[in-house]
């Protein structure tokens, strides 16, 4: 019965058995049983989980437990389990588990373990599965249960009795007056929650007697559910924990919202409100109210809804999520025009691409004369020299800047466009962008942009949950929200908010271009701060929408604070990659790997490169990011560094002035940062090895 290479064997499982009171007494004894065949070591592996377990709790409804991570200290994947003659709490508020899973993966096999999660809980969900696993008599035939679901190659049979063909969930066939519900479930690691969500609703829907089609949007390539299949149903219920995809597609269905977890725990009251909205002409539906009040008396029902900040902070990283791009190919655009056509392009591209073409190329005395509307010259002849001399320079320098230019443009109406999105869906986006067009017009700038986005989408989720007559409500989400939001959003700006905004842009960009010395470096130091505090998170967002919204080449003062910002975005990865050179035994091999990555993550500013490192030791690894990002921060500005490009890191050094100071503010940040979280990391080691010895 005994094979090496599977996952689970005798030796692994231990039966009715007390291995203590408390969860991590649990998690290390099984640790020890699996080192006890050779396949890890006990300490490491029972220290990586319990950091696993710190992140979130294990325990499932039904009794059992599902510990796991990936570890240096395995040497094989294995799979322990143990059945406790004394129930201990996993956190789960159903009660104690008195089955329980250790999934001890090796370090390099991260794709596999999540496999064997996935398929794992899915087979927990099933009753039979947990009855087969409590009335097991020997440890042989907990093997072959077991062995049936996570390899069923080896047992097929097996796999379909015990788990109930785990695998998949077919969607039942419709039937008479049988109701519908249809769903989608979303986890952010896409793996465990989101199949498990799924299987707890489509459980709960055939005891009810209700045909249940969910969709999970997991790790894996999405199966959409059907329109056909949409369009029949009598509800939806979106149990996520992050957005949900095409979200358009269920419009006009009345809708209930929750987090993942919820749907594994209540599933059947879920699937009772769902039921009730369904027969409420009044209730919440999708898209067409998008914004989460009150649309029916059941509003107010336990999770139900997502609340007003948590809605309202995932619009605004909605709105910078998707200005990104416009900003990184903008600003790369615009930074190759100044790399051939130099910084004197802004004055004289429309010129030459109004007046030139690829075959009647400008010369340097074309552009030198060059004159407006008014006849004013476009800039004085004295600053002409840094012009090239070249036709075709001129001509393609003039050409990106304008390409640059325009896709910069829409930096602002993106921002407020898809703020609107995040919070009506598609009838947002047109008021959206409208708002924030409107804001660059009156001068108001990204604050302008922010503001008019969240009106836009509050307008439009508003004018959605109007009850309306059932011909009308066809028309809604195409013609009547959006020009209703529209001119709300946009008559509000114009006659109401419009001059306030500007006029704070205004006093910001003059506060801003009138710091210098020691002002300016404490701006830098906050800058750097932000930047670091969540490594691409919201406060990072922040800082950089800041930054890249005020840019322009003829604003000195948005310059520098764009080379602040990416110059301390840049100290993390770089920081990281550094502190696993130092000390590489403080690292697994795994982060190791990460931080070889993490110096062309963070040369290029991409400051996620040090998100793995900060969610496994946060308390160690952002507070000495953030010293290395203010000392960075301070420094550009103390220095004078300008940035004209918004992204690239050190590849577009030649858009950066004092390029030798970008550089020394950099490393010198991330050394400090390198050596500080190297420093309590070891701190911390060395705690844990005196606690270890004294044990």
């Amino acid at each position: 019965m005994t094979d090496q290479k599977s996952l689970i064997e005798p030796g692994l499982v231990a039966l009715d058995v007390d291995l203590g009171s408390t969860k991590e007494e649990v998690i290390r004894g099984l640790a020890g049983i699996v080192a006890d065949t050779g396949r890890a070591e006990a300490e490491g592996l029972g220290n990586d989980a319990m950091e696993r377990e710190g992140k979130s709790a294990t325990g499932m409804p039904g009794g059992f437990a599902i510990p796991h991570c990936r570890s240096a200290a395995v040497n094989t994947g294995s799979l322990g389990f143990a059945r406790l003659s004394n129930p201990v709490d996993f956190g789960d508020k159903g009660g104690p588990a008195d089955l329980v899973f250790l999934i001890a993966a090796a370090e390099s096999g991260g794709a596999d373990h999540m496999k064997l999660l996935t398929k794992l809980a899915r087979a927990l969900v099933k009753k039979d599965f947990l009855d087969n696993l409590r009335s097991a008599e020997s440890e042989d035939r907990i093997v072959e249960l077991v062995r049936g679901v996570v390899e069923p190659q080896t047992d097929a049979a097996s796999s379909k009795e015990s788990a109930g063909a785990a695998e998949g969930t077919p969607a039942p066939s419709s039937s008479g007056d049988k109701k519908t519900i249809v769903g989608v479930t979303a986890c952010p690691t896409g793996i465990a929650h989101t199949y498990m969500a799924m299987d707890y609703l489509t459980n709960a829907g055939q005891d009810m007697d209700v045909e249940m089609i969910i969709e999970p949007q997991g790790s894996s390539a999405t199966e959409w559910i059907s329109q056909k299949d949409i369009d029949r149903a009598d509800a939806v219920i979106f149990a996520t924990d992050v957005g949900v995809k095409e979200k358009g597609r269920f419009a006009g269905k009345p809708v209930i919202e929750s987090g993942v977890k919820r749907a594994i725990n209540e599933p059947q009251k879920m699937i009772e409100e769902a039921l009730a909205a369904a027969n409420n002409p009044n209730a919440r539906t999708v898209a067409a109210s998008s914004d989460g009040s009150d649309g029916s008396g059941e509003a107010g029902t336990e999770g139900k809804q997502l609340g007003w900040g948590k809605r309202i902070q995932q619009a605004l990283m909605t709105g910078v999520s998707y200005m990104i791009p416009f900003v990184a190919a903008g600003g790369l655009l615009i930074a190759l025009g100044f790399l051939f056509g130099s910084y004197q392009i802004p004055f004289v591209a429309d010129h030459i691409l109004g007046n030139f073409s690829i075959v009647d190329l400008p010369t340097l005395s074309d552009v030198t004369g060059a004159a407006n509307d008014a006849g004013q010259a476009l800039f004085p002849a004295t600053q002409t020299d840094v012009l090239p001399g070249s036709g075709i320079l001129l001509y393609l320098g003039a050409a990106l800047f304008k390409l640059g230019s325009l896709a910069f443009g829409f930096l602002v109406p993106a921002l407020g466009g898809y703020i609107a999105f995040a919070l009506a869906d598609r009838p947002g986006i047109a008021p959206g962008f409208v708002a924030g067009a409107l804001a660059g017009y009156i001068g108001a700038g990204f604050i302008g942009g922010l503001v008019g986005g969240l009106i836009a989408g509050f307008a439009a989720a508003w004018i959605g949950s109007l009850s309306v007559p059932r011909w009308l409500k066809g028309l809604m989400p195409v013609i009547i929200i959006p020009l209703g939001a529209t001119l709300v959003t946009g008559l509000l700006m114009i006659f109401v908010l419009g001059r306030p905004l500007a006029d704070l842009t205004t006093w910001l960009g003059d506060t801003l271009n009138g710091m210098s010395g020691s002002s300016a470096v404490v701006l830098g130091i906050i800058l750097g701060l932000m930047m670091c505090f969540d490594l691409g998170g919201p406060v990072n967002k922040a800082a950089y929408l800041f930054a890249t919204a005020g840019l322009a080449v003829d604003n000195p003062a948005s310059l520098k604070i764009m080379a602040a910002v990416m110059a301390a975005g840049m100290v993390p990865p770089i920081a990281m990659a550094l502190s696993t050179r130092l000390r590489p035994k403080l690292y697994t091999d795994y982060e190791i790997e990460t931080g070889d990555a993490a110096w062309l993550l963070g040369a290029s500013f991409i400051t996620e490169g040090a998100i793995p490192f900060a969610a496994a030791d946060p308390l160690r690894v952002i507070p000495s990011m953030m010293v290395g990002g203010a000392l960075t921060g301070a420094l550009t500005m103390g220095l004078g560094v300008a940035s004209k490009a918004p992204h690239g890191g050190i590849f577009v050094f030649f858009a950066i002035d004092k390029f030798w100071g970008f550089l020394l503010a950099i490393v010198l940040g991330a050394i400090v940062s390198g050596v500080t979280v190297t420093a309590l990391k070891s701190i911390s080691r060395a705690k844990a090895d005196r606690v270890a010895v004294e044990a």
